[in-house]
């Protein structure tokens, strides 16, 4: 990814605000840690000052299973000597809702990693260019230029990338605080639901990731009772990103938004939206595969003519099927990323103990939300950036501060 800064054509007035405007979402301390990287990448020869990218939620666990599945499947690719009969077929035009055959090995392994107690049916999928891509789907179909969607911090600081860059909605906190573990309340979604009414912004909906990303926790029943009510009651939309779903390496175990669902046969399902991909589970976000799974049929019938802007390779779809397919492979692949995780989270999180420094309690994801509070000068968020810039500066480690998050307690 470049984040390089380029310099302001002469004729810039004759380009469009798309183009002119700030609205990439880049100007924040987030992208300025990738900036960092970039520019001084670590090697442990050619570069030992450079910095260490710890700001990168890229699973890297287990792609050596993944590296001798392939070399054991060679018919699974096209490109090899077994598979190569099928590359004509394969090559040609395809529909953009996607290979019949991959919708439904990518919904039996939705369901696989949320425990198999749903069937996922693979006529309400869209697939699309990563979860980046189903997002921005949603954000069209859901939403019209100014009006919004309620997010509880700590969020994805990408979501507006997301979300806002080219659709123009608005992003919304919903403040959520570190003394009851950030959990998403009643009050603070009716607080933020109505400072945007008085405010005169139309609010469209809620976007969650679960599991949280940045916070590596998962939503109990309650919570999500709570948001599917909410949404209910208020007759908005509900986006659940699912994205890391099968990383959950501790209890308690996931429930997603679509077990809730099944509990009351009242809620208007309709309003329930879930994003998804193997970029976090499967460690491959560089195939590019996302899905928008809705409950709305007139979301999936939109979403999936607008899909054909960010199509997935039929060559891709086509190797997975064979890879979703296999049932003992995927079974042994997500045990193993769980059992990986699991380790590395202890390592990493007791190690940070042993300097004094505590993480959130949390069992999925990629991350670790460090309390660094005691480690702030000054109790703001320049007081955070201040020792953000210590770390990256000096210790050479991008990591990113809470208040790129949105989060509204530094450190």
């Amino acid at each position: 990814m470049e984040f390089a800064e380029l310099p302001c054509e002469p004729n810039s007035a004759l380009l469009s605000k798309m183009a002119t405007n700030d609205g990439h979402g880049e100007n924040s301390s987030y992208f300025d840690g990738w900036k960092a990287y970039d520019s001084n990448p670590f090697h442990p020869t050619d570069s030992p000052e450079g910095v260490i990218q710890m700001g990168l939620a890229e699973n890297t666990l287990c792609l050596d299973l993944i590296q001798e599945w392939i070399k054991n499947n060679p018919k699974a690719s096209i490109c090899t000597e077994e598979g190569v009969s099928e590359f004509k077929n394969i090559a040609n035009f395809q529909d953009y809702h996607g290979l019949p055959e991959f919708r439904e090995a990518f919904a039996m392994f939705m369901g696989k990693v949320r425990g198999g107690g749903i069937n996922f049916d693979p006529e309400r999928m869209v697939i699309s260019s990563g979860a980046t891509g189903a997002a921005e789907i949603l954000a069209f179909c859901l939403a019209d230029p100014g009006e919004a969607f309620l997010a509880p911090t700590a969020y994805y600081p990408a979501f507006y990338q997301d979300l806002s860059c080219r659709t123009t909605i608005q992003l919304l906190p919903i403040h959520c605080k570190s003394s009851n573990h950030f959990k998403i309340t009643q009050a603070a979604l009716e607080s933020a639901y109505e400072k945007a009414q008085q405010s005169g912004i139309r609010v469209k909906g809620v976007i969650v990731a679960n599991p949280s990303n940045p916070l590596g926790t998962t939503m109990d029943r309650e919570t999500l009772r709570t948001l599917v009510s909410f949404i209910n009651a208020k007759r908005i939309h509900l986006i659940c990103d699912e994205i890391f779903a099968g990383t959950v390496f501790r209890k308690p175990q996931f429930v997603g938004v679509s077990e809730i669902l099944e509990e009351d046969p009242n809620w208007d399902r309709s309003l329930i939206h879930i994003t998804y991909s193997l970029s976090k589970d499967l460690g491959l976000p560089g195939f590019r595969v996302g899905v928008v799974y809705s409950y709305n049929d007139t979301v999936v019938r939109c979403a999936r003519w607008m899909s054909s802007f960010g199509l997935v390779s039929s060559q891709t779809q086509y190797l997975l099927v064979s890879m979703l397919s296999d049932d003992e492979f995927t079974t042994k692949l997500i045990a193993e990323i769980r059992r990986r995780l699991s380790k590395r989270h202890e390592f990493f999180t007791s190690r940070l103990a042993k300097v004094g420094i505590q993480c959130l309690e949390s069992n999925a994801g990629l991350f670790c939300w460090m309390d660094s509070r005691h480690l702030l000068k000054e109790f703001t968020v320049e007081g955070e950036l201040e020792l953000w810039r210590v770390i990256i500066n000096d210790a050479k480690l991008n990591v990113s501060p809470g208040s790129s998050f949105h989060c509204s307690e530094p450190g």
